[in-house]
């Protein structure tokens, strides 16, 4: 039995490479796999990273794009295996120890960020409202002369 992976793997191929003005050659960016988060959210993540969400030992929201850190945290676990994907070696070990198990632990814990929905209703987080520390308790640092 083989069990589809993802594209991890997947070099630049041979036209990688494009000619410079000067007649250099530099390296061009890989193409992405995945348009988007989300496209990459239901077509490789979701599909791949399989669990149990009953509620309880797990949480997700149908309407999860409504979640600025579930949003933050799907970018990045794309960003990453963007990435990642072009090491054949180790790179799908990488993604999944150093990414996907640690943001996929924390957006699914019953007390992350899905923690009022259910899978059949999405109910908007509550947003910390902190107080503002006082004047100068925090300068911005972009305008100290270096």
């Amino acid at each position: 039995m083989t069990i589809d992976i993802g594209r991890f793997g997947e070099t630049p191929g041979p036209d990688a490479r494009e000619a410079c003005a000067d007649g250099s050659e530099q390296q061009k960016p890989p193409e992405l796999v995945y348009g988007s988060a989300e496209e990459f959210l239901h077509e490789q993540l979701l599909p791949t990273y399989v669990r149990d969400v009953d509620g309880r030992a797990a949480k997700w929201c149908i309407e999860w794009y409504f979640h600025p850190e579930a949003v933050s945290r799907v970018e990045a676990l794309w960003r990453a295996w963007e990435h990642l994907r072009l090491d054949g070696a180790t790179g799908i070990s990488v993604w999944f120890k150093d990414h996907a198990d640690h943001h996929m632990s924390v957006l699914l814990d019953p007390r992350g960020p899905f923690y009022k929905c259910d899978m059949q209703k999405h109910r908007d987080p509550e947003h910390l409202e902190p107080k503002k520390a006082p004047a100068g308790w925090f300068p911005d640092v972009r305008t100290i002369p270096g």
